[in-house]
C-alpha cells in the first residue's frame, strides 16, 4: 500500500452501530449454535422440513458444533476496529448462506436472513477500502544490480 493511502471507513457511525449489532447476533447465535450441536435441535414430534434439515445436519456430529465455533469467534473479531475488516469477511460466508436457507427451504426466517446479509454487505462497502489491496494488481518490484542499479540478477 502506498504511503498517501489511507484506510478510512465509510459512514463510520452507522459502520459502528452495525458491526456491534452484528456482532452481538453472531457471537450470541454462535454460542446457540454451539448449545445445539451438544444437546440437540429443539423439533417438535412431527418436525417440518426445516425441522428435518436440522435433525440431518445434527446427525453428522460435527458441522453445527463448526458452524457455531466459526460464528462465535467472527463475532469476537468484530468488536475490535482493528479485526474487524477481517471478521466481516469470514462472515460473508456465512450470511450468504443463511440468506439462501431462508429464501429457499425456510421462509419464515426471512426477518432474520436478509437483515443478516443486508448487514454483512453494508459492513463490506463500508470497509471496503481495506480490501481493495485485495483487487489491485502486482505491484513491479525493482531489484538493484551488483553496481547498485536496477535490473540485477
Amino acid at each position: 500500500m502506498a504511503p498517501s493511502e489511507t484506510r478510512s471507513v465509510r459512514l463510520p457511525r452507522l459502520a459502528f452501530v452495525v458491526r456491534i449489532l452484528f456482532a452481538i447476533f453472531l457471537f450470541g447465535t454462535g454460542i446457540m449454535t454451539m448449545g445445539f450441536a451438544t444437546r440437540g435441535y429443539p423439533v417438535g414430534q412431527t418436525p417440518d422440513e426445516v425441522g428435518q434439515f436440522m435433525i440431518a445436519l445434527a446427525k453428522t456430529g460435527y458441522l453445527i458444533f463448526w458452524v457455531g465455533l466459526f460464528k462465535t469467534v467472527a463475532g469476537g473479531l468484530m468488536f475490535f476496529p482493528r479485526t474487524a475488516p477481517f471478521a466481516i469477511l469470514m462472515a460473508l460466508p456465512y450470511a450468504f448462506n443463511i440468506l439462501l436457507y431462508v429464501i429457499f427451504f425456510a421462509h419464515q426466517y426471512l426477518v432474520v436472513g436478509i437483515p443478516d446479509f443486508a448487514a454483512c454487505a453494508l459492513l463490506i462497502y463500508c470497509y471496503f477500502d481495506w480490501y481493495r489491496p485485495i483487487f489491485a494488481g502486482p505491484t513491479p518490484v525493482s531489484t538493484p544490480d551488483s553496481h547498485g542499479g536496477e535490473n540485477a540478477l
